[in-house]
């Protein structure tokens, strides 16, 4: 992936960021395992509270990083043609995932998990970037709520799931629906430059985590493979 300008990072952001990675990729090892039989007890990562509340924080964090992202680059005039580009990096691995899943799980492949809701919600966030903080925080307090009291069997169906009115979830092993998860992207791009406030000390935790938390879509596509090809050859 192309690499970050060092002139545009912000350690806070990079930081908060990283760390969610790390949380990231260390629920997916415990999934990993669980699915390969190495838990015990077995785990059950779509009922047990314990872990979805777990995937909600994760993805909500991812989410407000991207929108804070998208306020910073506003503030630095980043140009469309750098957006185009990073944006079709994201459009790229969501295919990748898309067709990898197909294979894997046909009968639950992803075709609206993160990396698809991520692509959609970023190119929105770079065309509201310019409304006021009132605005986009009101947005995201709708977005938020919207699921919650809007429904639809219309949005049942693989094609518009995306929208998230779905009466129930569908089968699929990612799921970020546009609703609610775009609220978290809006409440980023509206409080995203306030990050620029908080000055975290420059350890060797901190450093680790922004290091980390600026090569996000590198280590999303690759962590997951590799877990899998090592417990299959542990597992034989």
């Amino acid at each position: 992936m192309e690499r970050p300008n060092p002139d545009w990072r912000l350690l806070s952001l990079d930081t908060l960021r990283g760390a969610a990675i790390a949380w990231m990729v260390v629920f997916h090892l415990c999934f990993d395992l669980n699915h390969f039989g190495w838990l015990e007890p077995r785990q059950q990562f779509l009922s047990d509270p314990f872990w979805t509340w777990q995937r909600v924080c994760i993805v909500s964090l991812f989410m407000f990083c991207a929108g804070a992202s998208q306020a910073m680059a506003q503030v630095q005039g980043q140009s469309w043609l750098r957006f185009w580009r990073r944006w079709a990096q994201v459009v790229a691995c969501a295919a990748l995932v898309s067709l990898a899943t197909w294979f894997v799980f046909p009968q639950s492949w992803i075709s609206f998990g993160v990396l698809h809701g991520l692509a959609l919600m970023v190119l929105l966030a770079r065309l509201t970037a310019a409304w006021s903080t009132r605005v986009l925080i009101g947005l995201a307090v709708l977005a938020l709520l919207a699921p919650h009291g809007l429904s639809h069997p219309i949005f049942d169906n693989r094609w518009l799931h995306g929208v998230g009115l779905v009466t129930h979830k569908p089968v699929t092993e990612d799921y970020a629906p546009l609703l609610p998860w775009m609220g978290m992207v809006w409440m980023g791009l509206a409080l995203g430059p306030r990050l620029q406030g908080i000055q975290l000390p420059r350890n060797r935790c901190t450093q680790v985590l922004a290091f980390v938390g600026q090569w996000p879509l590198s280590v999303y596509m690759l962590h997951q493979p590799l877990f899998w090809g090592l417990l299959m050859a542990f597992s034989r």
